[in-house]
């Protein structure tokens, strides 16, 4: 589910239609969660549906770590890339603001961790990366898990309107690595390879 102080807006032409903050969304503030009436496909439910289904599935979805292609029931599926973006996925099913979001602004994840199937081209942001590709997560997941690990000690001490989603056992588990009782896992553990190969350890960051 997605953030409830958001929106569908069309932003461009070239763009299409994105999720825009319609309230201040400060850092730390989870902004999506995985919640029971998104769907998850698996390799073998993709393959069996006809190619309509499969082009909205190839369109709309995001892989887990265990290349289950996970539909959003909600806005959370129009959410667009950004090379330099303002949310970015945890390896607890859930979604985090890593920067202040201005109301009016676009909420943006990196594709880069989405486990993509094939490499596309972004909009030119002025960035270095131009290309998102497949093994993008291999590349930069250090560089997710600090952006990640400088606002994670907010969660408990913000306004979060999804806490409710986010399960009693998790909630206390996100505590501890407030505490420094726990290590935060990396956003690695999201990644799948392609060849039927999940991410089979928890990584923590040192």
């Amino acid at each position: 589910m997605i953030h409830p102080n958001t929106e569908l807006r069309f932003i461009s032409s070239e763009i299409g239609y994105g999720v825009v903050a319609t309230k201040f969304i400060p850092a730390g503030t989870i902004t999506w969660v995985l919640d029971k009436l998104d769907r998850e496909f698996t390799p073998l439910d993709f393959q069996t549906l006809e190619p309509i289904y499969q082009n909205i599935l190839d369109y709309y979805t995001f892989r887990n770590n265990k290349g289950n292609f996970v539909l959003c029931w909600d806005n959370g599926r129009f959410v667009n890339h950004s090379f330099n973006s303002n949310c970015l996925t945890t390896a607890y099913d859930f979604e985090i603001a890593i920067r202040d979001i201005q109301p009016g602004e676009q909420l943006t994840d990196d594709y880069g961790y989405l486990n993509i199937p094939y490499p596309f081209r972004g909009i030119d942001e002025g960035t270095k990366r131009k290309v998102v590709y497949p093994d993008d997560l291999l590349k930069y997941y250090k560089i997710w898990d600090n952006k990640i690990k400088k606002v994670f000690n907010r969660i408990p001490t913000l306004d979060q309107p999804l806490k409710e989603l986010v399960k009693d056992d998790l909630w206390k588990k996100i505590e501890k690595i407030v505490e420094g009782k726990e290590q935060m896992q990396s956003i690695l553990d999201n990644y799948f390879d392609g060849n039927g190969h999940a991410s089979k350890h928890a990584h923590t960051i040192e």
